[in-house]
């Protein structure tokens, strides 16, 4: 009997994550839709079926005919929930990002994975002139961004009353892109990187993807670990940044791919070592190349250094290319 309720448990969590990644009252058919989008097979009869059971305890409320939202408890629900089935959410939301991205270096379209932030917009244009040095001083995976008002979508979400939403290129996109090569990357680290006189230095903080049910980058900013804006300014400081690892072998294919996305403003790449050599005193597996790339949320972090709280959401959705500008044109 645990079991079976334990089964049930997992079931409606997959459903309330479901519509917590949605702004508008979503209903049963398109509900059961996502779900086997992320690999659950459950019927719209089924889902219908504990989204009524939801609603009797108050996770769920009815809105229209057949749409749903979560309530205040059911977000604290999903937070709460089954703790241990959240370890490695954040390399499970990696490769699902790396596997969508299909962006075409060559004809300059397709989806990239990105971070969304929603600021207060009576304090937007403060927060990006705070932003401004670690985008000229390429703390970024790309100086690419897109800006969309209230009520408005960025990529799934849709930004909330009173805010303004702004998306970053996640570094995701090197993962991505490499993977449509046929190049397989393992991300091992989110980490805080020290610089000294304008150079990387070494890694002072590393937490890892597959034991994480949060973004790494998330984590940092919240607990203010960073200083992004004097790394910018006078050249020493802790920025955010991301150790992975590919096999010796595709040396010669990444090096390739990582240059043509450099050519279409993205990237983010600060090194990629010899093999099975240590990069910035980090251990690299046998065999494999280490690889280290900016964190795509350094700019902000730089925000938050400067007062200015967002909402983050880390490598979260996609995002064509083509809806993309130039951070210095905003």
């Amino acid at each position: 009997m645990g079991f079976e309720n334990q089964d049930v448990e997992r079931k409606e969590l997959s459903i309330l994550k479901v519509l917590s990644e949605c702004q508008e009252p979503v209903g049963a058919r398109i509900t059961a839709q996502r779900l086997k989008d992320h690999g659950i097979e459950l019927g719209e009869r089924t889902v219908r079926y504990h989204l009524k059971l939801m609603d009797e305890r108050g996770l769920t409320r009815l809105v229209g005919r057949d749409g749903r939202l979560l309530t205040n408890q059911g977000e604290d629900e999903l937070r709460s929930a089954l703790v241990k089935d959240k370890v490695g959410l954040a390399i499970s939301k990696i490769n699902v990002l790396a596997f969508g991205t299909d962006f075409d270096y060559e004809k300059l379209r397709g989806s990239i994975p990105v971070n969304i932030s929603f600021f207060p917009k009576e304090k937007f244009i403060r927060a990006l002139q705070a932003m401004k040095p670690a985008f000229e001083h390429g703390f970024c995976v790309s100086d690419l961004v897109a800006v969309a008002p209230e009520g408005e979508r960025l990529g799934e979400l849709i930004v909330p009353d009173g805010k303004m939403g702004l998306a970053t290129v996640s570094s995701i996109v090197i993962n991505g892109a490499l993977l449509k090569t046929g190049v397989p990357v393992e991300s091992k680290f989110g980490g805080i990187l020290q610089v000294r006189n304008h150079k990387p230095l070494r890694f002072i903080e590393l937490i890892q993807y597959a034991g994480s049910s949060l973004d790494p980058s998330e984590v940092f900013i919240r607990a203010k670990m960073t200083n992004v804006r004097a790394a910018a300014k006078s050249g020493d400081g802790k920025i955010l940044a991301n150790f992975c690892e590919i096999p010796a072998v595709c040396r010669k294919i990444a090096d390739e791919v990582l240059a043509r996305l450099q050519e279409t403003r993205l990237g983010g790449l600060l090194a990629m070592g010899n093999t099975s050599d240590p990069v910035f005193e980090t251990n690299v597996a046998l065999n494999r190349i280490g690889t280290v790339v900016l964190g795509g949320m350094n700019p902000l972090a730089a925000a938050e250094e400067a007062g200015f709280e967002a909402d983050n959401h880390a490598m979260c959705t996609l995002l064509d290319y083509k809806d993309l500008v130039i951070f210095g044109e905003l």
